[in-house]
Formats: C-alpha cells, sequence, structure tokens
C-alpha cells in the first residue's frame, strides 16, 4: 500500500500547474511547494527546528492526529518557520519536492530524523511518515490535485 501511495503522491504532484488555483489559504502553488520542502527537510534532519511552546504545551496530545483517518482541516494556523511569504520560482520548488519526497520514501525508517517534530515533539519515525504524508495530501486537496 505504501507503494501505491508514494506513486500517488507523486502523480499528484506532477500534475501541479504554475496556475493551478488555491480552494483556500494564502500561499500560491510555487509557495505551498516551498513550504511542504520546508517539513520533509525537517522530517529528513536536514532543517532542525525547535519544539515551539504551543507545542510543548499541548502538542503530546495532540500527536494521534498524524496517524488517524482523517485528512488535515483548512485554514490550519501555519508555525512562523514554515512561512513562504516571497515570490517562488514553480519548476524549482516542484523539482525539490519531488526529490525530498522520494528521499523520505526510499530511506525508510532510517532516513527519517531523530529529532523531535517542532510541534509534536518526540515522534516515531512511523508518525514522521504519516505526518508528511497528510501534509502533502493536505495542500495538494488545497490546489485541487
Amino acid at each position: 500500500m505504501y507503494v501505491e501511495t508514494f506513486e500517488e503522491i507523486l502523480q499528484r504532484i506532477d500534475n501541479l500547474k504554475v496556475d493551478s488555483p488555491r480552494q483556500w489559504g494564502r500561499m500560491d502553488v510555487a509557495q505551498m511547494m516551498a513550504h511542504c520542502v520546508a517539513g520533509l527537510e525537517t522530517a529528513v534532519g536536514d532543517r532542525i527546528q525547535p519544539q515551539s511552546l504551543f507545542g510543548k504545551v499541548v502538542g503530546r496530545f495532540m500527536k494521534g492526529m498524524l496517524t488517524d483517518d482523517k485528512p488535515m482541516s483548512k485554514n490550519l494556523p501555519t508555525s512562523p518557520q514554515f512561512t513562504i511569504v516571497d515570490v517562488r520560482d514553480f519548476e524549482r520548488e516542484k523539482s525539490r519536492l519531488i526529490t525530498l519526497t522520494k528521499r523520505l520514501s526510499a530511506g525508510g525508517e532510517d532516513g527519517i530524523t531523530k529529532n523531535p517534530h517542532p510541534f509534536f515533539g518526540k515522534i516515531t519515525p512511523a508518525q514522521w511518515s504519516s505526518g508528511q504524508w497528510k501534509h502533502l495530501d493536505h495542500h495538494l486537496r488545497q490546489f485541487g490535485v
């Protein structure tokens, strides 16, 4: 199933176009891909973000949302360190997103960071993986793919 999910995510990324309209939120499609890249960079350990104070207080109680069957809600707040407001190059961000998605998949559990999540704190590789899939799904739905 994971391979099918991985292939599905890559196909959905490939279906993004420079003019894909957003269904909600403020980011354009290139900014959204840069935002997803930042999340994937965190998951593989290339980007280290400290756990937020709010996350330290409530994150551990919300870890279940990483692996439940419910999709992420629209218009959730974005942590400032993951907010993208500058202009981004569509093709560059698409390439980066595909590369990091493949890297996360190919790395398996050993390819996932041991660092705490910036909101949820200490989580398992399975929680990191599921959470990244849900995050990608959320933003791909945001742009209709």
